[in-house]
């Protein structure tokens, strides 16, 4: 028997489509249908959410066969318009969202709710009246579902396991309990580079033989005309209050990116640099922010023209931006793909970036690194890539020839090669 909860979701599924999918209602041959977790798109999140947005635009530009129902615990109708714009699957008769949560929920339960409810509850409550062929989530897999439905979970990193300090004890509790069971419910996982199912495998050997390497790529959303380019580049530049000339971080402000060594080296060489800014683009108040980067401001006294923190950049602005900054760098201790840099080499601009093994093999000669441990190195490099114009020249070169490598409409057609599978 349906709950009144049940309902409200059908009526709310219903809707939306009418309003959104106006031809939903015609039939279509499928091969399978698979289901994908869309619920950081929207919340303003880093690579998790690029990841999932731009192979969902390929999906929806490439395939017709697999229906595609694309789950959320979003509720309000007019963000779910924009969401599925942005998604480009307004019209396409083979996707559908599925918005499963609860309108009147506080703040404290829509987080209770996607921590914990959503998989245990929530999720398998649906997929049992519903069942699908596959669903495709990020690291935690939902209970209880049927093993008829495979599961694919996509890991981006497990930097939880390599770097503990950096991790809340009880995020790391949880963690520590949900992860293991994923790997193993998981039918495939999916990498975003070889390096991450090194890690995978070293620290989980019960995944071995269920991994597929699918790099991550390049989100190219620049849709300006020529004739409007320098309109829009100066929106930009007013809209997020940037400088003439910058050095530029965008990505989470959590401790294991680095970025409080970053802030500390720029204030060593600021005095040589003194026309260059530092711009942070990123949010203070996300998730395990990292405390050291208000002691490095307060300690060198840097003002808030000096180090710009800009908040998160509108996903349609990103590219707009790294073609501005005059260097892009990345700090992390640890990633395990990293597309922020190849991000800003599309664009033309060079990119300083940590010697870890992740960026060893996406960018191979298309960076310069440093070591992320030692600030004098960092801080040298840092001052030498914004004044040596021929090193500036070669590493531009060298990036746009590496970013082409990489493409989401080849990371797609590798993700629909597995769902045909049928895993």
């Amino acid at each position: 028997m349906m709950s009144s909860n049940d309902n409200l979701n059908c009526c709310k599924i219903k809707k939306f489509e009418e309003i959104f999918m106006p031809n939903s209602d015609k039939k279509t041959e499928t091969v399978l249908t698979v289901g994908v977790d869309i619920r950081n798109i929207g919340k303003e999140r880093t690579g998790d959410e690029v990841v999932f947005l731009e192979l969902v635009r390929q999906f929806a530009e490439q395939e017709s066969e697999i229906k595609f129902l694309l789950f959320t615990d979003i509720v309000d109708e007019e963000v779910l318009k924009i969401i599925a714009e942005k998604m480009r699957i307004v019209g396409k008769n083979n996707f559908q969202i599925i918005s499963l949560g609860k309108s009147s929920a506080t703040q404290k339960q829509k987080k209770a709710v996607g921590k914990f409810a959503w998989n245990l509850w929530v999720l398998p409550n649906y997929l049992r009246k519903n069942p699908l062929d596959i669903y495709h989530t990020q690291y935690i897999t939902p209970f209880f579902v049927s093993r008829n439905i495979k599961i694919v979970s996509h890991i981006h990193d497990v930097s939880f396991k390599v770097f503990k300090q950096f991790i809340k004890w009880s995020d790391l509790f949880f963690l520590n309990i949900l992860i293991p069971f994923s790997i193993r419910r998981a039918d495939k996982i999916i990498a975003v580079s070889e390096f991450t199912k090194q890690e995978i495998e070293k620290y989980y050997p019960q995944a071995v033989g269920k991994i597929e390497v699918v790099y991550n790529a390049i989100a190219c959303d620049k849709e300006v005309s020529d004739n409007k380019e320098g309109i829009k580049i100066d929106r930009i530049k007013t809209k997020y209050n940037l400088p003439e000339k910058f050095i530029y971080y965008i990505g989470t402000l959590q401790p294991r990116k680095n970025v409080a060594m970053l802030i500390e080296a720029y204030a060593k060489i600021r005095e040589k640099l003194s026309d260059f800014k530092l711009v942070i683009a990123g949010n203070k108040k996300a998730h395990n922010f990292d405390k050291k980067i208000d002691e490095v401001m307060k300690k060198y006294n840097l003002s808030e023209d000096e180090v710009r923190f800009i908040g998160f950049v509108d996903y349609e602005d990103k590219m707009s931006v790294y073609s501005l900054a005059n260097v892009l760098v990345n700090p992390s201790f640890y990633e395990g793909f990293g597309i922020t840099p190849l991000e800003a080499m599309k664009e033309g601009t060079p990119v300083l970036i940590s010697d870890i093994p992740a960026h060893r093999e996406v960018y191979q000669e298309a960076g310069l690194y440093f070591n992320p441990h030692s600030l004098d190195d960092l801080q040298n490099k840092l001052y030498t890539v914004c004044v040596d114009q021929e090193l500036r020249t070669k590493l531009v070169n060298r990036g746009l020839s590496r970013s082409g490598f990489f493409s989401w409409k080849k990371s797609a057609e590798k993700m629909l090669k597995i769902y045909k599978s049928k895993i």
